[in-house]
């Protein structure tokens, strides 16, 4: 059932389905009084249940399964893992129109599928005799006449193959007149009709371009990854930025489907997906199909339900959602950027990693998995090196043996020491983008923070705007004139004068993206803007949209959060600035470093991609700090020999498995005693594995307080067994009356 509820349910199936019904079919079952919900059949037995009544399957939606044996057994093992129910899993792997649920009585059918009029000639006009016939009669009604000759014309009716004509293709001519259709359809010359014809796009033309040919270090590392793959399940290939990965993939997808195999190809941002489809598209054509979170779920049902047919699409590009289609022939799975956190879903259950479920599926499916990036994740790197679970191939030229951009670090502090600071931009930064401006090249400043400013406080008396359902400050956002909260959407006009000291010198703290592009169209009044977030990016062509005004040179400086660090390839881009690496570095995060290393590494990588050495401008006011050492020289191992030994000191991942527990209440001194109450029982059976409760950096979200509980485990544990404990301790806590309005879950592996 689509229901956060542990294990399944027992229905009685009425005889006229017992023929019909297939594990992996859909049926409408009652569920409590006067609910229905779409229910997935599991097994089919004679084993009647104690202890409650039976009731019946309404009805039966599919007499071909939805859901293949392998993706149930996937299902389980990540309900299992992640440490939430099966229910779950269902319902955030199934689209929502496949998911009918009643609305009191009447079951809602969400899905519809796509229709098209169309228009032939009536059974009366098939001859010669009777179209000359026509002719003449429509002579007085000369826009009929028109109408009825296009219809020929458009028809081929003519010639020797008839092709089917849409009433829009009929009617899309200026001079149509919907009354002459009308009249023809009165007059039985025309006959409309209605086809499903599917919302997938599909281009009838299957010309695809030659790949290009691999420069000798993408040849070595392909054989290499190939040669890998012999010994090994999965391979990391560490790549440089710019050095040419997607065409080492291209390769391999075009080697698993000359082997009548299926790729899956995940992204870790929806942004990215424009560019390396149009990539792929030249390549594969109409074998590629995309999914995402972005496509109408209509459209999300369409590729469900061709994945399941018997011309499914050879090669799935998709984000992290894309793990749970249906693949019955699956042979490669490629991670690209492998080492993004966006490849982690927070909430709701499950909070999965895509990256981990993925090499998890292509394991139950005898696929391979190649993992690429340029910053490899601690974990990734220690498994191919340390541990040997993974193989490991390096790419570590440009391609077309570009150089490496410059990094140079600029001491922001002492600039606004001595004053010379311009709102949130360095003199050097603003001299180099005149000079990449001049020359006709790009920018890209990366801020890694939406909004106009993080904060409106008082002046005089200090006040800041507080969310009223969650503990943060409110976020100022000047194009809607509105403080927004970014945890619950909850916002307010910005106050004229104070609340607390009814002074009106009520000022904005700090720079989000929107500010940012606010102040540099006042230093470059001439140049087009464009600003890459959450704002800006609601709907897919809004992506689309900035990214292609951006490969043309419509836009000459972008500015962004951490979607434009994500492996976009922009071929003018000169100059890179880093406005604040030191927000990254004060996250508190034992991934913190390596999460900043990572940001500012791939956000440099955007620069001098062509044909000349591009620069980056990373300002800062800790230049000495050596995150930002390690990022001017491109030392990965460095960074990571220096994080591996921390996290060995303080039992950290890749050493140690941890798993969060969060407990919410609206009651905050009933929440700390569960929460203690809990630890206690935990630290009983785990010992010094636990850590907690604490309140984390966000202790209110939505009105219901929050505590967490830390436990490390060592790798070796049984992750099973974990849980079998886990949600033993969380049953007999939840049985307690004083506890019952308590909610649980789990965080395993958080990012």
């Amino acid at each position: 059932m689509p229901l956060p509820l542990p294990g399944f349910f027992t229905y009685a199936l009425p005889s006229s389905m017992e023929a019909l019904v297939q594990v992996g079919c859909r049926v409408i079952v009652p569920f409590g009084r006067t609910k229905y919900y779409t229910a997935i059949v599991s097994r089919i037995h004679k084993e009647k249940p104690e202890g409650y009544a039976v009731k019946s399957v309404s009805e039966l939606i599919d007499t071909t399964p939805i859901l293949l044996p392998s993706q149930l057994e996937f299902w389980q093992w990540m309900a299992d893992y992640y440490l939430c129910a099966l229910g779950d899993v269902y319902k955030a792997a199934l689209p929502a129109g496949l998911k009918l649920e009643s609305d009191g009585e009447e079951i809602v059918r969400r899905f519809k599928p796509k229709e098209e009029a169309r228009v032939r000639l009536g059974e009366n006009f098939q001859s010669e005799e009777s179209l000359h016939a026509l002719f003449d009669s429509l002579r007085k009604t000369p826009k009929q006449l028109d109408l009825l000759m296009r219809l020929l014309e458009l028809s081929n009716h003519f010639g020797k193959e008839r092709k089917e004509v849409s009433k829009h293709q009929l009617m899309k001519d200026e001079a149509s007149s919907a009354a002459a259709f009308n009249g023809l359809v009165g007059k039985g010359v025309f006959q409309t009709y209605t086809v499903e014809i599917g919302r997938l796009s599909s281009s009838n033309n299957q010309e695809t371009v030659v790949k290009h040919v691999l420069n000798a270090p993408q040849q070595k590392a392909l054989e290499e990854i190939l040669e890998t793959f012999q010994q090994k399940n999965v391979c990391l290939l560490h790549g440089v930025t710019s050095s040419g990965k997607t065409e080492i993939y291209i390769q391999l997808i075009e080697q698993a489907l000359a082997e009548g195999k299926q790729v899956l190809y995940l992204l870790p941002e929806i942004a990215l997906t424009t560019q390396i489809t149009q990539r792929l598209q030249r390549v594969f054509g109409n074998k590629l199909g995309i999914y995402h979170s972005k496509f109408s779920d209509n459209e999300r049902v369409e590729i469900w339900q061709k994945q399941l047919s018997q011309e499914p699409f050879d090669v799935i590009l998709g984000v992290r959602s894309s793990v749970f289609l249906p693949f019955q022939r699956l042979g490669l799975v490629i991670v690209d950027e492998e080492h993004e956190n966006t490849y982690k879903q927070q909430d709701p259950a499950p909070r999965y990693h895509a990256r981990n479920a993925a090499i998890m599926l292509a394991h139950k499916a005898g696929a391979k998995t190649l993992l690429g990036t340029a910053t490899p994740s601690i974990e990734s790197w220690y498994n191919a090196t340390e541990a040997g679970k993974y193989g490991l191939v390096q790419l570590t030229e440009r391609y077309r043996e570009l150089q490496l951009p410059e990094i140079k670090a600029v001491d922001i502090h002492e600039l606004r020491h001595k004053k010379l600071m311009h709102g949130a931009f360095s003199p050097d930064l603003l001299n180099a983008m005149r000079d990449a401006l001049g020359r006709g090249e790009q920018v890209i400043l990366f801020q890694n923070r939406r909004g106009f400013a993080p904060m409106i406080e008082c002046h005089n008396c200090g006040w800041i705007p507080r969310c009223v359902n969650c503990d943060v400050t409110l976020t100022y956002h000047r194009s809607s004139n509105q403080l927004v909260c970014h945890y619950c959407g909850h916002s307010i006009t910005p106050p004229q004068v104070c609340p607390a000291c009814e002074e009106a010198d009520i000022r904005s703290i700090g720079a989000g993206t929107e500010r940012v592009e606010e102040e540099i169209k006042t230093y470059f009044p001439e140049v087009k803007v464009a600003r890459m977030d959450l704002d800006t990016t609601r709907s897919r062509s809004s992506y689309e949209q900035l990214i292609r005004d951006f490969e043309q040179g419509k836009t000459r400086i972008l500015i962004g959060t951490q979607m434009i660090s994500k492996g976009l390839d922009f071929g003018n881009v000169s100059v890179v600035g880093i406005l604040n690496a030191d927000l990254m570095l004060s996250y508190p995060d034992f991934r913190a470093y390596e999460r900043a290393f990572q940001l500012m590494a791939q956000v440099a990588g955007r620069a001098g991609r062509k044909n000349k050495r591009g620069l980056v401008l990373l300002q800062t006011s800790d230049v000495k700090h050596p995150i930002i050492d390690q990022v001017r020289r491109n030392d990965y191992k460095g960074m990571v020999e220096m994080q591996l030994a921390e996290r060995q000191m303080f039992r950290y991942p890749p050493y140690y498995r941890m798993v969060y527990v969060y407990l919410k209440h609206r009651n905050a001194s009933l929440l700390d005693q569960m929460a203690q109450t809990m630890a206690t029982r935990l630290r009983l059976i785990f010992g010094d594995r636990v850590m907690g409760p604490d309140r984390p950096p966000v202790a209110r979200v939505q009105k219901l307080f929050i505590r967490k509980i830390m436990l490390k485990f060592e790798m070796k544990v049984n992750p099973l067994r974990i849980r079998e404990l886990l949600l033993k301790v969380q049953q007999d806590l939840l049985s307690e009356d004083k506890f019952k309005t308590l909610t649980v879950y789990y965080d395993v592996d958080p990012a």
